[in-house]
């Protein structure tokens, strides 16, 4: 490996010769650093290839040519994360998730809120797929034609680099959507494939016939089973069967060729050198492919995004990899790096089972099994990376509870799925919630719901009844749930319009482009008129928005909170109060929840015993009282005692 490293090195400075001597020496002292991250899957994935040697060079020259387009601002800010390398694990750290269009208009709409995303506490923004999509149904812009210039109804790349300017002057990072496991039909690496050009097809998974389609397809799943069944479409000009895993405009991109991945690096430190912070790696679940399998959560997946990290550390440190994989606990756990990739694959990934716990532990009042699942399954803490904690988002949920976890606590994993799909759509006797349910299989019974945080938490429902009394619960659960994911672990991240309790829009109905997608009622535009009134604690608005933000400012000021501090699930004994304990350097929190409308009580010298040793309560600012020797908890009360 020295040989190759010094080799690699050496043809990488070669492209370096017209900068100064200063930035020449930490591009090698950052490529010496990494190279055993970089060499190491790529020797696992394309080592025994002809051109591995060849494909490292070409490689490192495209590390040197981003470096030395990198400009000395954004080198500044490598340096500034290099020197804190835990800056996205701090407890003021706070994602805000939007649609560009749908929270003001485009990208130069969001210079004008600035203020907005300060008040709220943001600390890094999410642009939902804002890269140019196909024309047409784009999988809500996850069918991406071209990864080099921004949606034009958007702006356009300097815009973006306008505004990432403005935002880091903020101290607000940028986060954009890169898609890695396929990309549009339109795509031109996909138009020259289809054209019949061999370089361009061995981009993707293109077949003469359905014998390897066929064999594949025993083993896998679909994913849009409603409009997208099957997993290969033929095209009649290409003659050619190509693996669509999501839908038919979307194109599998075939990761075992060597020529994709430096592809993807190069697009990659292009956007981070237009001052991109964080890159969400969508779908990156299914890159590899294995006769056999799911095709899903292969060892491969993790030695890819172990050598994409190592790309990033040389050539543009600041820049951090979210890595989304929306699978179960066993699986998810890798993506923020275990064994040999502890510390050097995914900085962040979503905490899918907090938040399907969440919902499932407010429809039962019980939270036997979110303490189980979250207990059992997860580790306390991780190495240089952490959780996105989060309640809603622009997908639908899946209702992953396993049988093998249901019967843990002594109920029916089929059972409860059914049960949380009813009470969410707003079927069930009784529930507050009003939602949808979305991509229902009719093999295995299953049904995922959409709807958005306030209408899944009964505001719609009050206020349809005019019921007082049930707007305020649904307000209290709104809360619950932000102060869960404000001291659990990891960055909290808001979807827009969360924090102001935006309800359902069914408007998405009569849009022909938007119809066929009931996702989009989850997905309103931004009610800035609404906004308006986000400080008079008279209205809804006003109480949720105050709510969350004071939470979020209590987190900021609350150290036993930062991401490297682990999270420890603790049963308190008391049915439908979720604990955990964040043991710190100094001392310990016991955060409690109830997820309940009734008072609950927890036992004081359980409390003490756990680590609280003053009773004060950092949510509130307040002493926590505790008379007959219990800390009562009203409903839906939320409790962080130190």
């Amino acid at each position: 490996m020295q040989r190759l490293m010094d080799t690699a090195l050496a043809t990488a400075m070669a492209s370096l010769k017209k900068l100064d001597q200063h930035d020449q020496d930490v591009f090698a002292l950052r490529f010496k650093r990494s190279f055993a991250d970089l060499y190491g899957p790529l020797q696992v994935l394309y080592g025994h290839l002809p051109e591995f040697e060849s494909m490292l060079l070409s490689l490192s020259t495209h590390l040197a040519d981003a470096w030395a387009k990198r400009s000395p601002a954004l080198r500044l800010h490598d340096l500034k994360r290099d020197l804190e390398p835990d800056w996205f694990q701090r407890p003021d750290m706070l994602g805000y998730v939007f649609y560009l269009d749908r929270f003001n208009d485009n990208l130069k709409g969001v210079l004008k809120k600035l203020d907005y995303l300060e008040e709220i506490g943001a600390s890094y923004v999410h642009f939902m797929p804002c890269l140019m999509p196909r024309p047409g149904d784009s999988d809500g812009g996850y069918s991406v034609m071209d990864y080099r210039q921004i949606d034009p109804r958007y702006g356009t790349m300097a815009d973006l680099e306008r505004v990432t300017t403005a935002l880091r002057h903020k101290g607000i990072s940028t986060c954009v959507d890169l898609v890695l496991n396929h990309t549009a039909k339109e795509h031109e690496w996909a138009r020259k494939a289809r054209a019949g050009d061999p370089k361009y097809q061995a981009y993707y998974w293109m077949f003469d016939d359905r014998t390897q389609p066929d064999m594949y397809e025993k083993t896998l799943l679909e994913i849009f089973p409603e409009h997208a069944p099957g997993n290969f479409t033929w095209y009649d000009d290409a003659k050619k069967w190509v693996w669509t895993t999501f839908n038919e405009h979307q194109w599998d991109l075939n990761w075992s060729n060597p020529d994709v991945f430096v592809e993807i690096v190069d697009i990659m430190l292009f956007l981070a050198n237009t001052g991109v912070e964080i890159v969400r790696l969508d779908a990156v679940a299914f890159m590899w492919k294995r006769p056999g399998t799911q095709c899903q959560n292969e060892p491969e997946v993790h030695q890819i995004l172990h050598a994409l990290r190592a790309a990033s550390r040389i050539a543009a440190p600041a820049l951090i990899h979210k890595e989304e994989a929306i699978v179960a606990p066993k699986q998810l756990i890798p993506y923020l790096g275990v064994g040999e990739h502890s510390g050097r694959e995914g900085n962040l990934a979503y905490h899918n089972s907090l938040m399907v716990q969440f919902w499932s532990a407010l429809a039962t009042r019980s939270t036997k099994l979110m303490t189980h699942v979250l207990r059992s399954h997860f580790p306390t803490r991780f190495e240089n990376a952490t959780w996105g904690t989060y309640l809603r988002c622009h997908d639908d949920i899946g209702w992953a509870v396993t049988d093998e976890d249901a019967g843990a606590v002594g109920i029916s994993g089929a059972a409860h799925r059914h049960y949380l799909a009813d009470f969410y759509e707003g079927g069930f006797p009784g529930t507050f919630a009003r939602g949808s349910v979305f991509q229902a299989n009719p093999l295995t019974g299953d049904r995922r719901t959409n709807g958005s945080l306030a209408s899944l938490c009964g505001l719609e429902t009050a206020i349809a009844n005019k019921d007082m009394s049930a707007m305020s619960l649904a307000v209290q659960r709104i809360l619950l749930g932000h102060a869960l994911i404000a001291s659990f672990g990891g960055v909290p991240l808001l979807y827009m319009g969360d924090e102001l309790g935006m309800l359902n829009d069914p408007s998405y109905k009569h849009d022909p482009h938007l119809s066929h997608d009931s996702r989009w009622l989850h997905r309103p535009r931004m009610d800035w008129e609404r906004a308006g009134h986000r400080h008079d604690q008279t209205t809804l608005e006003g109480q949720i928005f105050t709510g969350i933000t004071r939470i979020m400012a209590r987190r900021r000021a609350t150290a036993h909170l930062h991401g490297n501090n682990p999270t420890e699930i603790v049963d308190c004994g008391v049915d439908g109060v979720f604990a955990f304990r964040r043991s710190s350097p100094t001392g310990a929190l016991v955060a409690l929840f109830n997820f309940t409308e009734n008072w609950l009580p927890v036992p004081r010298h359980w409390v003490a015993e756990t680590g609280a040793r003053n009773f004060w309560d950092e949510l509130s600012g307040a002493r926590v009282d505790t008379p007959g020797d219990v800390v009562a908890l009203p409903p839906y009360a939320r409790v962080w005692i130190t």
